[in-house]
Parts: structure tokens; C-alpha cells; sequence
């Protein structure tokens, strides 16, 4: 292996906003509505549309070109539009599957959005030898040295375990040619930035850079500067954020203690479809699960404290159908894909604004029709108030027919 040669970290002083931060405008993008039109490789062609995708989605439509072309690339798109595939799409277009090392590195928050991206590039390139690895904590680390050392074309991670690959020189990158942090906002803040800054460092100093988000701040999009040139910014407006086709409700609960009444009012409704109820602690996952079951109401729970060979365990029974409730923390809030998904339960507000769209994006996926609840105490009403605000939408009472509406 290559012994990894670390290059200048980027200057960790406070940036200063640039006042010339611009915005792509439609005139300038290049607007391509079929997949023919985009020039793939003909077995990743087939791949997309065995995949399922008759066409690309808005932020397909503009970002895979200029990702394949090289350009450094800001891609911002509500949730459930189609994110990951260009990300797959794109990477698989780029790759070289006659050079036996990772070409492509993809950042992610959780290990579970990890595990789908590669899933997403394992099917739109089925027809391809591409070999793409998941290279994340809580598993084996001999058996994540030993694959990495058989060569993978894709790598697909989080940041605490690629960089321990790097430095063990089990993860060559040397012919890296693209990094792509997905969920960029959550990687640039504070608890990943340091850990995304070691990485960067081991990369080639031409690597193309891609940032991809629901929501990404202005703190963050000044950042940028830092690692990319001159990148080419895709971004939808705010007040197209609120996910057309997702209806979003409010339960107003006068006390804490009312929200599980509601809820086990509502379980019949949940079960029509597969729901998610989000809490904001682990803390109170565990106790609304435990109250729950101690209900008889049959859920199932997730949060960032459980084993991973646990997470995956109820990854796969929620995906499968087999559970129909899911009660988790913002560990799922963010850029995991499950189709069934209609519903979506705010047990508590989230902490902020952006988090809410992710959260609510659950559910509608892909241009499906979907339901938001969120129930809210009296001191919750001007936080309600604030998101509808900032992205102009209508959060109204809950009807009594809610479950015609799922």
C-alpha cells in the first residue's frame, strides 16, 4: 500500500462571508430531462432504469453532469428527491473498474446512511464490476482491512473509521479522485469537522469535491471556500423545502404527559401505514418504547447508543415490513429510505428548523404523498410558529379523519 502522505490541513480560522457567494441561476444550469441525455455508460444505463427510475428527478437533472465533468458541486435538494442515486449514479459514471483502488470516498453522518448509499451504487451498477465497500464503526475491523485490502472501487463511510483506515494505509488513496459528503451540514458541524479535515488531508490536492444536503446553512455554505473551487451551486430555494405532497399537522397537548395518550389514540392510524415517532433523547426513546410495550402496543426503537449488529437488526425488520412502528432519536432523521414510510410522528418538536424538514421527510418519499403530526404543548406553539414561518408553509390542527389522508 501507498504510504499515505498528509497534505496542509484547511486554515482553521473563523471565515469570514464572502460577499460574492453566488447562486447558480437556472439560465446558467444545464437542465437534462432524460437519462439518455446525460451520455452513461450503457450497462449503468441499464442499471438506473432496472433500478426503477424512468427519469432523473429536478436535482438529477442538474447536478449529475457537471459531478461527471469534474466540477466541484454544492447539491442541495429537499429529502426524498432522489439525493443518493445521483450521488451513485455520478460516482459510478466516473470510475475506471480496470484500476484496482478506491477512486471515489463518500462521507456520511450515520452508519446506517452509509450501508444505503453503497446499497444505491450496488444496484444502479449491477451491470457493472464495481466493487463498493461500507467502511464504518461498530463492525469488524479485520474483516474491514482485508476487504479494503482486495481493492474497492467505491468507499463509503463514516469519518471516524475511513480516517483509521487511512492511517493503518489499508484505505490507498492515491487515486481518489472525488470526495462527497452527504448531509454536509451535519459533517461541518463541530462534531465531525475536525474528523472530515484528517481525511481531506490524506486526499490528492486535485480531488473534486461534492457537498450534497436538504438544508445547508449559511455558516456552512461560507466554509465551503475552504476545500472546494469554485464550486457550482445547485440549491432550491427555502420556501420550496416543505415538501410538496406532505401534509403536515399539529395536536396541541396541554401537558407532556397527554402526548401518550394521543398517541395510543393514534396507534390504529399508525399501523395503516409504517410510521416513525421521533423523541429527542435516547432517554426518552427507551421510556416511550417501554411504556408502549407495557401498553401492549407492539414498536420497535433506534438510537445511536445501541450495538450496531442491533441497529442493522431492526434496519432490516422495519424495511422488511415486519415492524410497523419505529420510535427513534435524529439518528434516522436524516437521508434513510424507507418507502413505506406515510407517517411521521413529532413526539417532541426538534431542536431546530432544519432538522424538522429532515424529519418530516421521511415520509413522501420520491414524490409519494405523505403525513406529519407533531404534537404540540403550549410552549411548543412558537416554535411551530417559527418553522411555519421560515418555510412559508401551513402547519394546521389535525383533522378527525387523519387516517383517509395517509
Amino acid at each position: 500500500m501507498s504510504k499515505a502522505r498528509p497534505r496542509a490541513a484547511p486554515a482553521h480560522t473563523d471565515y469570514v462571508a464572502d460577499e460574492g457567494l453566488t447562486f447558480e441561476s437556472e439560465e446558467n444550469l444545464k437542465v437534462v430531462t432524460a437519462f439518455e441525455g446525460l451520455n452513461l455508460k450503457e450497462p449503468l444505463l441499464r442499471g438506473v432504469y432496472q433500478f426503477g427510475f424512468e427519469k432523473p428527478s429536478a436535482i438529477q437533472q442538474r447536478a449529475i453532469l457537471p459531478i461527471v465533468q469534474g466540477r466541484d458541486v454544492i447539491a442541495q435538494a429537499q429529502s426524498g428527491t432522489g439525493k443518493t442515486s445521483m450521488i451513485a449514479i455520478s460516482l459510478a459514471q466516473l470510475l475506471d473498474p480496470k484500476l484496482n483502488e478506491p477512486q471515489s470516498l463518500i462521507l456520511s453522518p450515520t452508519r446506517e446512511l452509509a450501508a444505503q448509499t453503497t446499497k444505491t451504487i450496488q444496484a444502479v451498477a449491477e451491470f457493472m464490476k464495481v466493487r463498493a465497500h461500507t467502511c464504518v464503526g461498530g463492525t469488524s475491523l479485520g474483516k474491514d482491512m482485508s476487504l479494503l485490502e482486495a481493492g474497492q472501487h467505491i468507499v463509503s463511510g463514516t469519518p471516524g473509521r475511513v480516517f483509521d483506515m487511512i492511517k493503518r494505509r489499508c484505505l490507498a488513496t492515491r487515486s481518489i479522485k472525488t470526495l462527497v459528503l452527504d448531509e454536509a451540514d451535519e459533517m461541518l458541524n463541530k462534531g465531525f469537522k475536525e474528523q472530515i479535515y484528517d481525511v481531506y488531508r490524506y486526499l490528492p490536492p486535485d480531488t473534486q469535491v461534492v457537498l450534497v444536503s436538504a438544508t445547508l446553512p449559511g455558516e456552512v455554505l461560507e466554509m465551503t471556500s475552504k476545500f472546494m473551487t469554485d464550486p457550482l451551486r445547485v440549491l432550491v430555494k427555502r420556501d420550496e423545502l416543505t415538501l410538496e405532497g406532505i401534509k403536515q399537522f399539529f395536536v396541541a397537548v396541554e401537558k407532556e404527559e397527554w402526548k401518550f395518550d394521543t398517541l395510543c389514540d393514534l396507534y390504529d392510524t399508525l399501523t395503516i401505514t409504517q410510521a416513525v415517532i421521533f423523541c429527542n433523547t435516547k432517554r426518552k426513546v427507551d421510556w416511550l418504547t417501554e411504556k408502549m410495550r407495557q401498553n401492549n402496543f407492539t414498536v420497535s426503537a433506534m438510537h445511536g447508543d445501541m450495538p450496531q449488529k442491533e441497529r442493522d437488526a431492526i434496519m432490516g425488520e422495519f424495511r422488511g415490513g415486519h415492524s410497523r412502528v419505529l420510535i427513534s432519536t435524529d439518528v434516522w432523521a436524516r437521508g434513510l429510505d424507507v418507502q413505506q414510510v406515510s407517517l411521521v410522528i413529532n413526539y417532541d418538536l426538534p431542536n431546530n428548523r432544519e432538522l424538522y424538514i429532515h424529519r418530516i421527510g421521511r415520509s413522501g418519499r420520491y414524490g409519494r404523498k405523505g403525513v406529519a403530526i407533531n404534537f404540540v404543548r403550549s410552549d411548543d406553539i412558537r416554535i411551530l410558529r417559527d418553522i411555519e414561518q421560515y418555510y412559508s408553509t401551513q402547519i394546521d390542527e389535525m383533522p378527525m379523519n387523519v387516517a383517509d389522508l395517509i
